[in-house]
């Protein structure tokens, strides 16, 4: 009798130590579990090998940010690595769509700085998204905290599974004779993998929406960069407005053209400054301005008329080491940064775009920048200084499938 209950007391501290182990450097995580799961992971193990580590976690929580960057629209939902270790796995995951065919890494690939090179991304069943994939590198840190292209999500967290119940994107949308969401619910339930990481995170396997959402923003919002050449001169300087020592000329001339506000005449046309880039991708973050109104792209993929469209990606990383992470815009109109700095060179005002930025007007007239071809060549070197490295490359971030 001893003895057995000496056996149990030794399994019991080994169970606490393991369980210990798993939430080292796991600020916030709830780590409660059976003794079966704790030592086995059988099914994360067979499915994902040493991809993903229950008792390693890797390191989304506490990732370095510079002291510079102060933007954070994370509110509540703080960053732990067991949670956004189960959103990685939600997100690669062809099981969320109807058909297992697409995944949110489907059309938001790391080696595009989670955005896509197709203008329209493919969904289930012959359907396309209807808008440009969005990038999603450092979406966490900006002052905006609606998502979509055109604002309609109030939180990333009730974003993430808006493409999920997409009829066309991924299909999950409970019209026209598809199943709703409930069904995709029960069927993660189902899944032996999901029953071990839903114990681990939440102490119980009970796959809910608001669950999913909790856990994929977090991994969303983990992916950061901030590694750029950009980052190693503003570390180097007090402020974006000097000159920063690892810059060439072009690229500190582009850096002024792009936080320099324009001067116009009566006739909307630059007479002095810089292009003003930096009233709506604001520097140090390049994050979107919350107040920003369409910026007269107003075409479709589909042909039609869009004035919706007011929000954007970050500006980092829209170029990647191969090239530039494009189409560029909602309707993917443009391939390269020339054609996207062409647009904002000479703004033309369509008759009923009611919802033009007014920065983008000037006595009713669209701005007319007058930007020379070298002011263009130095905006677009400066562009290029905001792209990473460890981004595209970065196991924690890749799919773990």
């Amino acid at each position: 009798m001893r003895k057995a209950q000496a056996l149990i007391a030794a399994s019991f501290v080994t169970i606490i130590a393991i369980v210990s182990c798993s939430k080292s450097g796991t600020t916030g995580d709830v780590v409660t579990t059976s003794a079966s799961v704790v030592t086995q992971f059988t099914q994360v193990r067979t499915t994902f090998g040493n991809r993903i580590d229950l008792t390693n976690l890797a390191n989304y929580a506490n990732q370095t940010r510079p002291p510079y960057i102060t933007k954070d629209n994370t509110g509540a939902n703080r960053i732990t690595n067991a949670k956004a270790t189960l959103g990685r796995v939600l997100f690669y995951d062809k099981n969320l769509s109807v058909n297992n065919s697409v995944s949110c890494g489907s059309c938001h690939r790391q080696q595009f700085a989670f955005g896509d090179t197709s203008v329209a991304s493919p969904g289930v069943l012959g359907g396309f998204t209807s808008r440009h994939t969005m990038r999603l590198v450092n979406a966490r840190f900006g002052a905006e905290n609606k998502f979509f292209w055109d604002e309609r999500a109030p939180s990333l967290e009730f974003q993430t599974t808006q493409p999920i119940q997409n009829f066309s994107e991924m299909g999950f949308s409970g019209t026209n004779g598809r199943p709703g969401i409930s069904t995709l619910l029960t069927k993660l339930q189902g899944i032996g993998y999901y029953n071990e990481l839903f114990q681990f995170v939440y102490g119980d396997i009970n796959v809910t929406e608001a669950r999913m959402q909790e856990c994929l923003a977090q991994f969303i919002r983990s992916i950061q960069s901030f590694d750029s050449k950009y980052d190693v001169g503003r570390s180097a300087s007090p402020n974006d407005g000097n000159p920063f020592p690892n810059f060439t000329a072009s690229e500190n001339n582009g850096k002024g053209l792009f936080i320099g506000r324009p001067t116009f005449n009566a006739q909307g046309v630059r007479i002095a400054g810089g292009a003003g880039c930096n009233q709506c991708h604001r520097a140090p973050e390049f994050d979107i301005d919350p107040n920003s109104r369409n910026n007269g792209v107003i075409g479709s993929i589909a042909g039609t008329t869009d004035l919706t469209v007011t929000r954007s990606p970050s500006l980092r990383d829209i170029v990647n080491p191969g090239g530039v992470n494009a189409p560029l815009m909602h309707s993917g109109v443009f391939r390269q940064l020339q054609n996207m700095i062409g647009h904002y060179n000479n703004v033309n005002v369509v008759a009923g775009n009611n919802n033009l930025d007014p920065r983008l007007a000037n006595n009713g007239r669209g701005q007319h920048l007058n930007l020379s071809p070298q002011e263009v060549n130095d905006i677009i070197a400066f562009m290029r200084t905001l792209s990473g490295t460890s981004l595209y490359t970065d196991p924690k971030w890749s799919n773990p499938f």
